[in-house]
């Protein structure tokens, strides 16, 4: 893209990369003349000021000079003051070297020439100022004469050494961009000759043997000491030569892309990956001299471009003149390239106002000749970013709490190579040590088994009051006799009853004895009350030899303070009492439960006591009908209660949660035999969490533990979800008006893992039937295979609308469906390879385990797991049919097969989790958590 231009037949020089703003510097060329013939010179500084839309520069500053330029070079020597902008050399005819200053130049107040000398015998064409002491200045001319100027003394030179023989002219000179002693020097004969200026003596010469090299420029490589390129002018060698010194027998490689003679080139110092070039072609070709390609291409169609120039100080912009005398500053980032406006025919037409030449006052005709339409060519930008827009270093969180972070390494002393070497680092970031110091604790106890002492770990430690009353109701739930330790926790206890007799009253200590079921003690303290009423009563409830006992001593009827307690336990009718009870006395009222209710009624009704405590009772009892829920087992609703009273949304609060659940799940494992239900919704979204603050801290297998591991507890889940998510928890009125009669549930996903309880209640009557009578609903898929669902948790809403649930989506990418259970085949039509020899075994030690267990297997869950099992492993079958596996989830499987024959559970569940640790997800997905599944039933059913 052109950004600027200027109608001059000149040479340029742009002002150092410290200077701001930016100048460009023109003086009149002394091998060419413009239309004018005129021999005068001038060196005039113009300002580039890219803010300005306009194809116009600003001229700041002119000077008449006595000499044209072949060469113009600027520098910042005496940059040291405020007002200074350094020097610019030029070199003249005749030998004239002259030293300016810009400041005196631009203010037009006092001479501006400060040095000038004729040192020279010829013409002055090579210019360079050492990068590293600016008041060093390289100047080279006719008969191989090469000065090093000191710019503090402008009129004794040195040379770096005798002159080279034959005697030629010196084309360009050049400072080494990285040892400030080496100075190099070019022929057009095409040799190149290295000084080192400390022992005043050329260090080597290069050459090309092809005798067509006509060298026409020459520059340093920015960054590796030994390396420079030569540019040939001769039209039968149109190349680019990339030389290092190293081995500098021959070119290390050759840039062939202009089709004629190459007039210059230039080298980008704020990237060695740009090269420009420009040549007799009429194109300025930009480079990437490390890789041969030409990353930008320029068409200029006027003239040829004799010198193009990087700016210093702005690396995207360079500067190209022409024959035609026109310099013209374009962008390498892509753009329009606009033709010049004005034609040789107008600039005559508006010199004579288009007035007849002779006098005559007559307005001159329109010239008849074709209309010049400017021309626009859409320039491409460079094919990939340069490097002071490459993002030198980089940060990305990503799933698993890694942090992927790149960067250019170098040590220290290191040489820069031509390819960078880009090294990209993947860390673990762990915020929450606490947090992961807890959840491995849980991780230990839930393995081993110890979770007795993990329960008194946490009792020991409790802060409150409440806390550790909390983790004792959960310790004696994993303990023999647990309704007995119950009753001692809420304060009776049969020991107790005769210590206290002699500070207790009668009539307490005949509420704990009935409390407690010991009859005969409560019929005995009736008695010496002369409670003749209630103490008949209870021996009727205390067998018939009690009530005859009792019958001998009864002399009236009385209506006591215990007629109600008394009425329920004779009649057995424990929900009244849990309707009707003082929310106060809900110990006592649990007691009772505890006491006298039978096994298949004492959750529900512990259930309905904590939910009164809920909706009827204060702050405190609703945060007690925990204690209710822990005692029936519950953990959906000890869940809800628990977050209805307490903050879950930092990962401490939300670890003491799970630690609840995971005890109190394992417990109600313990007493069924079997693992629990799926979770509900608001236990599902704790875990979902929970899993997912796991994963983000790096613990991928701890967070697998914690999700679904089959395709039926995900359904289950997601319609629990789905139903949460649209309607709310109690809004069953919607239920029924919004749910169709013959309701499908969205299809299932299969995902990987610890199952937790959950309401049995479905989302509709007939859908529950069909669960709990273990049918798939109308249209759904049967069980183990599998249906592409219309978006992975989209769940339709009454208003035609799909709802994306985040649940659902990490569940997803927790999921352990692999690419082979899609769109199943027809059975005929598939031709199934058999499994290898070598790995036969693996096949036949999984299916005998599943055999093994469903021999034993009494549990509909379990032996519907097992049925699962079987076709889950098929995916695992495939793999080693395709032989796709690694050698390291070989070598993991067979250990674990070894295990399973030795009827080592434990060890093999261990190599199991060493396995999924050190292996990609996607790779072990598919039959992993299955087969811990099934060594996890197989340990549990001791087969």
């Amino acid at each position: 893209m052109k950004l600027k231009e200027i109608e001059r037949t000149a040479v340029q020089a742009w002002s150092p990369a410290n200077h701001h703003p930016i100048y460009l510097a023109t003086g009149t060329s002394a091998q060419q003349l413009d239309a004018s013939f005129s021999t005068n010179a001038t060196l005039e500084i113009f300002e580039v000021d890219f803010r300005d839309p306009s194809l116009d520069m600003k001229q700041k500053g002119t000077l008449p000079a006595s000499n044209r330029f072949h060469k113009l070079i600027w520098g910042n020597f005496g940059n040291g003051s405020p007002e200074s902008s350094g020097v610019i050399i030029g070199g003249g005819d005749n030998g004239v070297l002259t030293m300016y200053s810009v400041h005196h130049i631009l203010v037009s107040k006092s001479e501006p020439v400060i040095g000038q000398t004729e040192k020279h015998s010829g013409p002055v064409r090579a210019l360079d100022f050492n990068p590293f002491q600016s008041n060093l200045l390289a100047s080279g001319a006719n008969d191989s004469e090469i000065f090093i100027w000191d710019l503090n003394n402008f009129s004794v030179p040195m040379t770096p050494g005798a002159k080279s023989q034959p005697h030629e002219d010196i084309s360009v000179v050049s400072w080494n961009r990285q040892v400030q002693h080496i100075l190099s020097s070019a022929h057009p004969s095409g040799k190149a000759v290295v000084w080192d200026l400390r022992k005043n003596e050329p260090i080597i010469k290069v050459s090309d043997h092809s005798n067509r090299m006509h060298c026409s420029g020459m520059a340093w490589h920015p960054e590796v000491a030994t390396q420079l390129v030569l540019s040939s002018e001769d039209d039968r060698l149109p190349v680019i030569q990339i030389w290092d010194l190293r081995f500098a027998t021959s070119p290390l490689s050759q840039l062939e892309g202009h089709t004629r003679g190459v007039l210059s080139v230039s080298w980008c110092q704020a990237d060695p990956e740009l090269l420009l070039s420009s040549a007799k072609d009429n194109r300025i070709l930009c480079w990437n001299p490390s890789m041969g390609e030409v990353v930008y291409e320029l068409p200029i169609r006027s003239q040829w471009c004799f010198d193009v120039q990087w700016c210093p100080r702005n690396p995207s912009v360079f500067s190209a003149a022409t024959f035609d005398g026109w310099i013209n500053i374009y962008s390498v980032m892509g753009g329009n390239l606009e033709a010049q406006q004005k034609t040789q025919a107008d600039k005559i037409s508006s010199s004579f106002n288009n007035l007849d030449p002779f006098g005559t006052g007559q307005i001159l005709p329109p010239l008849q000749v074709p209309e010049q339409v400017a021309q626009t060519t859409l320039i491409p930008p460079l094919k990939k970013p340069p490097k002071w827009i490459r993002r030198p270093v980089g940060v990305s969180f990503a799933f698993g709490g890694k942090l992927i972070s790149f960067g250019l390494t170098k040590a220290p002393g290191q040489q820069v190579q031509q390819t960078y070497p880009h090294q990209v680092f993947i860390s673990q970031v762990t915020t929450e040590t606490e947090f992961l110091l807890r959840s491995r604790e849980l991780q230990m106890a839930l393995q081993s088994g110890s979770l007795l002492d993990y329960c008194q770990g946490k009792i020991q430690t409790a802060k409150l009051p409440f806390d550790e009353n909390l983790w004792n109701f959960l310790k004696v739930n994993l303990e023999q006799e647990s309704r007995t330790k119950l009753l001692k926790l809420l304060g009776y206890s049969k020991e107790d009853l005769c210590c206290r007799r002699a500070v207790e009253s009668l009539l307490e200590m005949t509420d704990q004895a009935l409390l407690l079921g010991n009859f005969e003690a409560a019929v005995e303290l009736c008695m010496r009350a002369e409670r003749f009423a209630d103490a008949i009563i209870l021996a009727i409830a205390g067998g018939e030899n009690l009530l005859k006992e009792t019958q001998k001593r009864y002399f009236a009827k009385h209506k006591t303070k215990l007629s109600l307690l008394l009425s329920s336990v004779v009649q057995q009718n424990w929900q009244d009492i849990v309707r009707t009870c003082d929310l106060q006395s809900w110990k006592e009222a649990l007691a009772i439960l505890l006491t006298y209710s039978k096994h298949e009624d004492y959750t529900h009704l512990c259930d309905m006591l904590g939910a009164r405590l809920e909706s009827e009772g204060d702050a405190a009892l609703s945060n007690d009908a925990c204690l209710c829920y822990i005692s029936s087992g519950n953990v959906e609703r000890l869940v809800e209660c628990w977050v209805k009273n307490h903050e879950t949304s930092s990962p401490l609060a939300l670890q003491d949660l799970i630690e609840k659940v995971m005890v109190l799940s394992r417990s109600v494992e313990m007493l069924q035999g079997t693992a629990g239900h799926v979770p509900g919704p608001v236990l599902a979204e704790r875990i979902t969490q929970y899993a997912s603050l796991l994963a983000s801290q790096g613990c991928l297998a701890a967070a697998m533990n914690y999700l679904p591991s089959s395709s039926k507890e995900v359904s289950e889940k997601r319609v629990a979800v789905w139903k949460r998510s649209i309607w709310g928890k109690n809004d069953t009125l919607y239920e029924r008006e919004l749910l169709p009669e013959k309701f499908t549930p969205p299809a299932p996903i299969t995902a990987p893992v610890m199952s937790l309880p959950t309401e049995p209640q479905g989302i509709h009557p007939q859908l529950s039937r069909l669960q709990e009578s273990g049918q798939s609903p109308p249209g759904a898929p049967k069980e183990g295979s599998l249906q592409v669902p219309r978006g992975i948790g989209a769940f339709p809403s009454h208003h035609g609308i799909y709802l994306l649930q985040p649940f659902m989506l990490l569940l997803h990418s927790f999921s352990c469906f692999s690419l082979c259970q899609y769109h199943q085949l027809p059975v005929e039509r598939v031709e199934r390879k058999e499994v290898p020899p070598e790995h036969q075994a693996l096949k036949a030690t999984f299916e005998g385990l599943v055999q093994r267990c469903s021999a034993v297997a009494t549990d509909p869950k379990t032996r519907r797991r097992l049925e699962d099992a079987l076709q889950r492993l098929e995916c695992l079958y495939e793999k080693l049919r395709e032989q796709t596996l690694s050698p390291t989830i070989l070598m993991g499987l067979h250990e674990i097969a070894r295990c399973v024959e030795a009827r080592n559970y434990q060890q093999g569940l261990l190599v199991h989790t060493q396995v999924v640790s050190s292996s990609s997800f996607s790779e072990v997905s598919g039959f992993m958590p299955i087969l811990k599944v099934l060594m996890t039933i197989a340990g549990k059913l001791n087969v």
